[in-house]
């Protein structure tokens, strides 16, 4: 499917409604999300996405993380459970996260890398380690600095074709294509458009307009929710929703689509009751309930 961008709006949240939950619904039933990701230097960056994951309904999250952040997160996101993985000297996540993260991988429907990693050879090593793991059926969200390693591990992410999604702003994306940053701002839809088919990949370009780009070919266009999105942390609330909506049982393309729907509204919201500048990327999850059909 090619042609011109469809628009992100009301009339395409209509159109492409979210799984329903109704009686006899459980926990379980409305799906498990892993977010992998943070460090000494960011160590609340998991919390973020999974807040944004439980807050679209998601039934249970886990975060894990540097040992030195487990329990401090823990405690602070009281409904998620919370995963220590090994430290190197740098304080990023070291060698031997596979192990420790092996159970819960075989038990998710949803996977968020790259969250508050600092360095490329920390989410170099953590991203091929959950590629080792055997997760058959779970969609794989690839965020913030883990996107920059996954060109060197195609051959890798191939067999998660279709259960693929790269969440990039231009400079990652230059990373993840080996395109000029300006040649991405200018040509975004369509390198978002090669890079999707490409990779097998839902391809979510981020930006002051952001682009959506399906394997099919199939594109999207949001106008954004404002300039008070570009701050910390607003990247990791959007992979966190989108994960969650993919645990519930939408498919990648609708996740992606409502997850940034979501995510703008979200901003504009914030922003009449905050000011249009200086809220804060925790404070959006609070509104996705309120915008999520009943």
């Amino acid at each position: 499917m090619n042609g011109e961008a469809i628009a992100l709006d009301s009339g395409w949240i209509a159109a492409n409604p979210l799984p329903v939950h109704g009686a006899g619904t459980t926990k379980n039933s409305r799906g498990r999300v892993v977010v992998v990701g943070g460090s000494r230097l960011v160590p609340g960056a998991p919390r973020l996405t999974a807040e944004a994951a439980l807050r679209v309904g998601a039934g249970k999250v886990r975060m894990a993380t540097v040992a030195a952040a487990a329990l401090g997160l823990g405690l602070m996101v009281p409904e998620a459970a919370s995963v220590a993985l090994p430290e190197d000297g740098d304080g990023e996540i070291g060698a031997g996260a596979a192990e420790c993260l092996e159970r819960s991988l075989k038990a998710c429907d949803a996977l968020v890398v790259g969250p508050g990693i600092g360095t490329a050879d920390a989410a170099a090593r953590l991203l091929r380690a959950v590629l080792e793991q055997r997760c058959e059926d779970t969609v794989l969200v690839i965020d913030a600095m883990a996107i920059g390693c996954a060109r060197d591990l195609k051959g890798a992410l191939a067999r998660f074709r279709d259960r693929l999604i790269f969440t990039p702003h231009h400079g990652e994306m230059a990373l993840l294509t080996g395109r000029d940053e300006a040649d991405i701002a200018a040509h975004g839809a369509g390198i978002a458009r090669d890079a999707a088919a490409e990779h097998g990949a839902v391809i979510v370009l981020k930006g002051t307009d952001t682009h959506i780009a399906a394997p099919d070919g199939a594109l999207l266009h949001h106008g954004g929710g404002g300039s008070g999105l570009a701050t910390g942390g607003s990247g990791d609330v959007l992979a966190g929703a989108i994960a969650g909506l993919l645990s519930r049982g939408a498919a990648p393309p609708v996740a992606a689509g409502w997850g940034v729907w979501l995510h703008g509204q979200a901003g504009r919201r914030v922003a009449t009751t905050r000011g249009p500048i200086g809220f804060l990327a925790r404070e959006l999850a609070a509104e996705f309930p309120r915008l999520l059909p009943q």
